[in-house]
């Protein structure tokens, strides 16, 4: 593990990742240029032009359904959302207080903290994870 530019912890591997999830217990995943440019932001949903209560984030942490492992969940968590990594965006932790919902049904959060970067080997890897473990686009019902 290093420090990211933003001084945030760096987490290099999806085992990292998973420790951390499962020891804070309530983590996010976002997408964006980092806590520094969304300190005093909010989210807006693009279509309407609404602006939300909150920055949207996405459930690192498994819900109480989930009978697969936790790496499972935050690889396809990783994976689902990787295309909002464009520019100076990457995935970065977080906890914070649920003030609502998005359109999509994604947690918005207000008084977060940052808890740390994603770095490029375990996005690497959840991708891979996510190939092997996945059916990709099978029909949820």
């Amino acid at each position: 593990m290093t420090l990211d530019l933003a001084g945030m912890p760096r987490l290099h591997t999806l085992a990292e990742v998973s420790e951390l999830v499962q020891a804070l217990g309530l983590v996010h995943v976002r997408y964006s240029a980092g806590p520094s440019a969304d300190r005093a932001a909010v989210s807006r949903d693009h279509e309407s032009g609404c602006l939300m209560p909150g920055l949207s984030a996405n459930p690192m942490t498994p819900e109480p359904w989930w009978d697969r492992p936790v790496e499972h969940w935050i690889a396809r968590q990783l994976n689902q959302y990787a295309h909002l990594m464009v520019g100076d965006r990457f995935p970065w932790l977080l906890t914070g207080e649920i003030s609502g919902r998005g359109p999509d049904c994604e947690p918005l959060l207000v008084a977060i903290t940052p808890v740390a970067s994603v770095g490029s080997p375990a996005l690497d890897q959840a991708a891979t994870l996510y190939r092997q473990a996945f059916t990709r686009g099978a029909d949820g019902t």
